[in-house]
């Protein structure tokens, strides 16, 4: 039988075309450079191929070389759901996971959540990364994340599936006493595209708040597009526009000290919905169900809207 690449080897490289660098991908990879260099080329003659095309300044991958790197990413990926397939069998949401969270989601839904997780699972080691969705999505096929807590819609790549969880409504928020005193909903038409503050460019939430209100051809001022929820209340506040902002956010004390308004839509507001995105291969499913009944629950929801809520989580990974 011919001999085949190890796991180890198959890390290696993937950490070489990460880094395109061998100095670097050996630090990455806790080896010597040298190390690196022979466990490559071990790895190219198991295979018969040149993977690897390298000089003084420069690394690059040949055509069979990258596809190589796809397939060891996927069967590195099978060999962790393997083991973390086993570890949950024995003993579910023990030890660690990690899990990523997107910066409109994680400041609103994770103090609750982490502190009913402690007491359920104490022996849960909970690892969070926040990041933008599209990095999230990356290091989960990547297998650097065991799920991630994200915002749909979003075109979401082969290979991952999502858990939706509940759904958060958007609010309008304004400085103006005159539009947002009225007790009255409002009407989603009314809002004037010309002073709409939203996040800048890679936040999800950008899009959601254009799609939600039929905004296709907005041109905002990118000038003064905020980098978090924080400072576009400031921004909002200084009287600078309006902006939408989920109802999580504003839940969560976003707006505690300021002098803003939050008035809800009619018809029915706009919504986005929250959701654990995972690997389709994931060996994780019933712990993934699991957190996200917790936070379903944890959400602010009540009576009906919880229970079902958590059905939904329930049947979603069944």
């Amino acid at each position: 039988m011919a001999a085949l690449p190890s796991l180890q080897q198959l890390r290696y490289l993937i950490a070489l075309e990460e880094e395109r660098h061998f100095g670097r991908a050996a630090e990455k990879s806790f080896i010597t450079q040298s190390t690196l260099s022979a466990s490559l080329r071990d790895l190219e003659s198991t295979l018969d191929v040149t993977l690897v095309e390298r000089d003084r300044r420069h690394v690059s991958f040949t055509a069979i070389g990258e596809t190589a790197v796809a397939r060891a990413r996927d069967l590195v990926a099978q060999a962790n759901d393997l083991v973390e397939l086993c570890a949950s069998s024995r003993h579910p949401l023990t030890g660690t996971f990690r899990l990523g969270v997107i910066p409109t989601v994680a400041p609103f839904a994770l103090p609750s959540t982490l502190a009913t997780l402690r007491t359920q699972y104490p022996k849960l080691k909970l690892m969070l990364r926040e990041e933008l969705t599209g990095i999230c999505l990356d290091r989960l096929l990547a297998s650097s994340l065991d799920a991630a807590l994200i915002a749909l819609p979003y075109d979401l790549p082969a290979g991952i599936e999502t858990l939706s969880l509940f759904e958060d409504e958007f609010l309008f928020v304004t400085a103006d006493p005159k539009l947002g005193a009225a007790q009255s909903p409002l009407p989603i038409d009314k809002i004037d595209p010309e002073h709409l503050l939203l996040l800048e460019d890679g936040h999800c939430l950008r899009e959601h708040a254009i799609a939600a209100c039929s905004l296709k051809n907005i041109h905002t001022n990118r000038a003064l597009a905020a980098t978090s929820l924080i400072t576009l209340t400031h921004m909002v506040e200084s009287g600078l526009g309006h902006t939408l902002l989920p109802e999580l956010a504003i839940a969560g004390g976003v707006l505690s000290g300021s002098n803003l308004y939050a008035r809800r839509f009619t018809p029915r507001g706009p919504s986005r919905t929250i959701a654990l995105a995972f690997r389709k291969t994931s060996a994780r499913r019933e712990e993934i169900a699991a957190l996200g009944k917790i936070f379903a629950q944890s959400k602010g929801v009540t009576g009906s809207a919880r229970a079902k809520a958590v059905k939904q989580a329930k049947k979603q990974v069944e």
